[in-house]
């Protein structure tokens, strides 16, 4: 199970820290995201990492600004966001997936676990 939390509305230029919590499964060994889904617009992948190592991949669109993040003892991972802007307005969700999507740089496909969602707005 994963539970995202940390959303919410902020103005252009601020910041926010979501936060996704996993349970029920070894942690230590996926490959874990952050997707974003704006409405009209197809999900895109935006960070992701290696629960067992210290590799973090971000998409273009967020690189510089974000920050994804793991707490490996409370199973729990980040998304640090900074200098937000309003084309950053979706809805968040967390993932996780075999670990070779990350070793091969394939990211992006994870679809195993999702979590419900947490909304940003940036206005």
């Amino acid at each position: 199970q994963l539970v995202e939390s940390g959303g919410g509305s902020v103005q252009a230029g601020g910041s926010l820290r979501l936060s996704c919590a996993a349970s029920g499964y070894r942690y230590a060994s996926y490959c874990m995201g952050w997707f974003r889904q704006a409405p009209g617009k197809e999900r895109e992948g935006i960070a992701a990492l290696y629960t067992a190592g210290d590799s973090t991949f971000y998409a273009d669109s967020v690189k510089g600004r974000f920050t994804i993040s793991q707490d490996k003892s409370k199973n729990t991972m980040w998304l640090q966001m900074n200098s937000l802007n309003p084309e950053d307005t979706a809805m968040y969700y967390c993932a996780a997936g075999p670990t070779m999507l990350c070793k091969q740089g394939n990211w992006y496909r994870i679809n195993d676990y999702w979590g419900q969602g947490t909304q940003v707005t940036v206005s």
